[in-house]
């Protein structure tokens, strides 16, 4: 039957794909975005040249499907720990941040990529294109939950900057931890986080995470 016999094909298509936009991020990883070549990628992924060109075209395909790749990536993990979180907002919050730090879902190297991508202006509109409706939904997101613990609290606070500040200081957290000059451990990390919700909401957080209700 045509659809027994093409599926095979198909995943093994886009598990071939996925192999080389692995290979790509560990490539961008180790020698930068813009001295990146289609050659590294190839030799990492231990294939042809020619294989990567059948399946992306050019360098600029590959790139802007490894971006979409690590966002579409990024957006199931928080979304699937929303999905699994109890409904009270402050649960769904706590969530949210314990996504943004798991350790599956943030490799050192696809921390690095994101980094090559984000930091660089020409790639700027590249970024807006793939990642740009990921972003806004996570920022509302955001928003929601807080607006909810707004409401749930009686907390005197501007949502939308409050929801921008906890966003705001678990990215800084990241970077801090891939370029600071005195690191300090992960475990500081999401208490950092934590302590940045416990201040916006000191019924529902301390710098230890959730508090029990």
């Amino acid at each position: 039957m045509p659809t027994t016999a093409t599926a095979p094909r198909t995943s093994a298509r886009e598990r071939r794909r996925e192999q080389l936009i692995a290979a790509t991020i560990t490539a961008i990883a180790h020698r930068g975005l813009s001295r990146v070549t289609i050659s590294d990628v190839a030799e990492i992924a231990d294939v042809s040249h020619g294989l990567l060109i059948f399946h992306f075209q050019s360098k600029e395909n590959l790139l802007a499907e490894t971006l979409r790749s690590m966002s579409d990536a990024h957006r199931k993990a928080w979304e699937d720990a929303l999905r699994q979180a109890p409904p009270s907002p402050a649960a769904r919050l706590d969530a949210l941040i314990r996504a943004e730090f798991s350790t599956e879902s943030q490799s050192p190297e696809s921390l690095t990529a994101w980094c090559a991508f984000w930091g660089e202006t020409p790639n700027r509109p590249l970024y807006l294109e793939q990642c740009g409706s990921n972003d806004r939904a996570q920022i509302e997101a955001f928003e929601d939950i807080c607006g909810a613990l707004v409401a749930e609290g009686s907390y005197a606070l501007d949502v939308r900057r409050a929801a921008r500040v906890i966003r705001l200081t678990i990215e800084g957290v990241w970077l801090e931890l891939m370029f600071s000059a005195k690191p300090y451990s992960y475990d500081e990390a999401v208490k950092t986080a934590y302590f940045c919700a416990a201040t916006l909401f000191p019924q529902h957080f301390s710098e230890d995470g959730l508090l029990k209700r």
